[in-house]
């Protein structure tokens, strides 16, 4: 597959779609090498030679000298850059040589080295055990720890394992609290390796920054002070980002030295079609349709194609109908397309990542879990159903395809979305502009608090052990001692409850733990969904889909987290309405631009589900909405907000009749086009805008992070503020529609059914911001 070109005749739209916006080719690279370590031993060199590896890429070699020398170091470099080797030089040396230190001396006379590996997903932890597995090197006992480990290994892994794989979930649950059990692994702890780092952000990222603070705090107590070493895509400032992740001074190596075929990539963007949706907007082809119709294609082609998609919903639907394609083609084909997704059971997701493995599969739609899952060669395509929240995901992702060096191809296409409408008509910022710098705030008190209770259960906190924690943690722990949390003693702070502090941390923060996903009709337990999930999909008459099969959501019950389907099969999915109030309870930041306030601080945000809609699978249309009773729930986070008063408003062209829609228009295609400046994306954050707020007493628009505490982005987007509305007005500019559509104002989540909407009067009301922005705030 050399170029774009070969895949217009795959999809039977002739030689020029209208479809196709753009295409890039991104050139091939040529390999630079650079020599095996001096004191690598030599059967590390002799395994990986073996394996035809014969030289190390140049960035290999310089993480793995910065590494040995005591740095904590992360390689920040494409996909399929070898960047598992950078970690295991020194790693697997410290183990086999016994670990010496840097100056050639035994680590205090402990014996071996030990090695811990955190990876975000566990398909990667097991991936990554069969290619160490693979080296069969003498010496090194390689071992999983993790959820699916069997009861009866962990004793062995604990007690007899030297590189222990496992991931923040069961580093917090399961070493942490018992790392008296622990004792002889922590004691010998060299190297903490942490791979894909660049996907701890947001709330996730806050969590696992104090997580390494903790693991740090309970590592020197036993004596050791391991060196951290991470595997990231490219992201912007990763010396800096991986510094705040671990809490301490790190060096970055970012120059990629590994060879990479001509990858071309087009951005595509689904037709208009005759339907019609809300506000009489012409509706395009929807991204899973489009992205269906190539995947069919291709795989018809035997091309082996990757289609990834953020939702499991849309990686169940894409897969479903592409079969259904396929098999009006050839009748052999449709058993070889997949979905792959979280909430799996560990048996079907081996089984899944073993026929992508072997080739069995040739097209597979899947959520971000294969973005950061499993190593698989000879992919010759990826599709990129929308945009996937960061351009490092983005190039993470297409990266996937030609991963042995050969030219692949991927395409970008758009959703019904305002930054989706805004990357395929502007490329430039796509692939000219750098990605985007990793958000998180392990200083969040939501995080911290339960973090802080859970390190005084593993060991007494001590006066000199805040400061690893961040400057407030003193306001922190006192804050605890106050609510009966902890209780201060003379050697420091102790957990006196009898119940489990390790079972306040929510690290994916679910906010309520998991719910059961149950088959009503057998009993089976079908997968888990995060606890807020379920108010908007899998509240009573849901539709929920699983392995292709969908079902009908017969009970939620929140009190058991128990969520009862049974099966069905309609031509519609559903979509939950809420409505949102926001009251300001502190200002943190504050400054005017003229007479436009802008804003950032804390915030409580009250949300009610308050109706479902039935919409038709192929053309989006709406074909009835019911009414649910479901409990408001309140959110106290952060948001930065606008204040726009009336005369700006009328000098800008809003009289006070279409204030209100071209405030909501505003702040819809603001909400969209945010990821654009922050690594976030649009289900990280919301926003309520009104031509009266309480608070403020002036038409404002909000945009919050949707986590308790905030998780970085709402500040990112004050900090941005001028970029990240320019772009907003330049979106909606670019949309050829005539009223506001998905691609620019209307939103999927409006409680509102996207009414009052004012295409026009968003921006001539965003043109009136920016005409106010200070120079010193990036005004052109």
């Amino acid at each position: 597959m050399k170029d774009f070109r070969t895949l217009i005749p795959l999809l039977g739209r002739g030689e020029a779609p209208e479809t196709l916006q753009h295409v890039r080719t991104l050139p091939a690279r040529a390999a630079r090498f650079g020599q095996w370590p001096l004191w690598l031993s030599p059967e590390i060199v002799d395994a990986y030679e073996a394996r035809g590896v014969q030289q190390p890429w140049i960035h290999q070699v310089q993480a793995a000298e910065s590494a040995h020398a005591g740095q904590h170091t992360i390689i920040s470099t494409g996909t399929a850059s070898g960047k598992s080797l950078a970690y295991l030089m020194p790693a697997l040396d410290a183990v086999i040589r016994g670990g010496l230190t840097p100056e050639g001396s035994r680590t205090a006379g402990r014996g071996e080295a030990t090695v811990l590996y955190l990876s975000p997903t566990k398909a990667l932890g097991a991936d990554q055990l069969s290619s160490l597995s693979g080296l069969r090197l003498h010496g090194v006992r390689a071992a999983s720890y993790d959820g699916d480990t069997p009861r009866e290994e962990r004793r062995w892994v604990r007690e007899h394992a030297n590189v222990v794989l496992t991931n923040p979930d069961m580093l917090h649950f399961g070493m942490l609290p018992n790392h008296v059990q622990w004792a002889g692994f922590l004691r010998r702890l060299r190297f903490v390796v942490i791979d894909e780092a660049h996907s701890y952000r947001g709330v996730f990222g806050s969590h696992v920054a104090v997580l390494l603070r903790r693991l740090r705090r309970v590592a020197a107590h036993y004596g050791a002070e391991p060196v951290f070493l991470a595997a990231s895509a490219t992201s912007a400032d990763p010396e800096e980002s991986f510094g705040r992740l671990i809490g301490d001074v790190a060096t970055a190596v970012t120059e990629d030295g590994s060879e990479r075929g001509e990858r071309t990539v087009a951005l595509w963007e689904p037709p208009l079609t005759d339907q019609r949706g809300e506000n009489g907007a012409l509706q395009r082809r929807s991204v899973v349709a489009e992205t269906s119709d190539l995947l069919s294609h291709l795989v018809c082609a035997h091309v082996r194609t990757l289609a990834f998609i953020r939702s499991r919903r849309g990686a169940e639907a894409i897969a479903t109908t592409a079969q259904r394609l396929v098999a009006e083609i050839d009748a052999g084909l449709p058993h070889r397309i997949a979905a792959y997704r979280s909430g799996y059971l560990p048996e079907e997701r081996r089984q899944l990542e073993n026929d992508l493995r072997s080739g069995e599969l040739l097209g597979v739609a899947s959520t971000s879990a294969l973005e950061l899952g499993i190593d698989v060669d000879g992919l010759d395509a990826v599709l990129v159903a929308g945009w996937p929240g960061t351009r490092a995901s983005f190039f993470q992702q297409i990266g996937r395809a030609g991963r042995s060096g050969q030219d692949s191809l991927a395409a970008f296409v758009a959703a019904d979305d305002p930054l989706d409408t805004y990357l395929v008509h502007h490329p430039e910022a796509v692939f000219d502009s750098g990605v985007e710098a990793t958000v998180f705030d392990p200083e969040n008190p939501y995080v911290l608090g339960p973090h802080l209770c859970a390190a005084a259960s593993e060991l007494p906190l001590r006066p000199e052990d805040l400061t690893l924690f961040g400057p407030g943690t003193a306001g922190q722990v006192e804050d605890l001692v106050e609510r009966g949390w902890l209780r201060r003693r003379p050697a420091g702070w102790f957990w006196t409850h009898p119940q489990s502090a390790h079972e306040m941390v929510d690290l994916r923060s679910a906010g309520g733990g998991p719910v059961s996903v149950v088959d009503a009709e057998t009993g089976t337990m079908l997968g888990t969904m995060d606890s807020p999930q379920t108010h908007y999909q899998a509240h009573t008459g849901a539709i929920y889909v699983h392995q292709g099969r969908t079902y009908l959501v017969e009970l939620l019950d929140e009190q058991n987290h128990t969520v009862l389907v049974s099966r069905t099969q309609p031509e519609y999915y559903t979509q939950a309405r809420d409505l949102t109030t926001v009251e300001v309870l502190q200002t943190t930041s504050e400054e005017q631009w003229g007479e436009i306030g802008v804003f950032f601080g804390d915030v409580k945000v009250t949300t009610q589900v308050v109706s479902f809609q039935r919409k038709a699978l192929i053309s989006n249309e709406i074909l009835g909405e019911e009414p649910l009773e479901l409990e408001p729930r309140e959110l106290f986070t952060k948001a930065v907000w606008f204040t726009i008063p009336e005369p700006r408003l009328r000098h800008a062209g809003v009289d006070a009749e279409s204030a209100p829609g071209s405030l909501h228009a505003a702040e819809h295609a603001a909400i969209g086009m945010l990821p654009l400046v922050a690594s976030s994306d649009r289900w990280d954050i919301g926003g309520v805008s009104t031509a009266l707020h309480a608070d403020t007493g002036q038409p404002t628009i909000f945009v919050y992070d949707g986590h308790p505490g905030g998780a970085g982005f709402a500040e990112r987007a004050h900090a941005m503020a001028p970029h990240w509305l320019r772009a907003t007005r330049d979106a909606i500019l670019a949309c050829e529609c005539q009223s506001g559509c998905p691609s620019c104002v209307q939103s999927p989540k409006c409680g509102n059914r996207n009414n009052p909407l004012d295409k026009a009067g968003a921006v001539r009301l965003l043109g009136e911001i920016l005409h106010l922005v200070p120079a010193g705030r990036g005004r052109r």
